[in-house]
């Protein structure tokens, strides 16, 4: 049998998009779109969107789930490394002191960085720990919705 890897991957790729576009995250695939959102003032929530498994089966049902809370960010936002990579470059730009990583999640305020959920606290970790974590930068640092 004979598979098409690039067509295996596209197709997982959209799936992995649509998933999070669907949970209410707007994607940004663009450099300037990145500039655009990141720079409006307020709470801006980004997804850092990846194709490994921990991001499949932990990261995007924790962005969506954590959004059942009464504070919540202005804006959700999504960036997929390795697919939109200036995109994503531009956004690391703004998440100054933290090291690249994907898939994690980044909560800014009036485009400063105000704390990163990394990788490391992501993979290994079941979905419930990664949301309450979500939740908790919620909590501290957003408005009642």
């Amino acid at each position: 049998m004979d598979m098409n890897f690039n067509m295996f991957m596209e197709d997982f790729v959209n799936n992995a998009r649509q998933e999070i576009e669907t949970a209410g995250y707007k994607q940004l695939t663009t450099p300037e779109a990145v500039k655009e959102t990141f720079d409006k003032p307020g709470t801006t929530f980004v997804m850092i969107n990846s194709v490994c498994g921990c991001a499949g089966g932990i990261a995007r049902p924790a962005a969506a789930h954590a959004l059942h809370y009464d504070k919540l960010p202005d804006q959700l936002v999504t960036v997929f490394a390795g697919q939109d990579k200036e995109a994503t470059e531009t956004a690391r730009e703004y998440f100054e002191g933290y090291p690249p990583s994907s898939p994690s999640f980044a909560l800014l305020k009036d485009g400063k960085i105000v704390k990163m959920i990394e990788r490391h606290e992501i993979e290994g970790h079941d979905p419930m720990s990664v949301i309450t974590n979500i939740q908790a930068l919620f909590e501290e640092h957003c408005e009642e919705r």
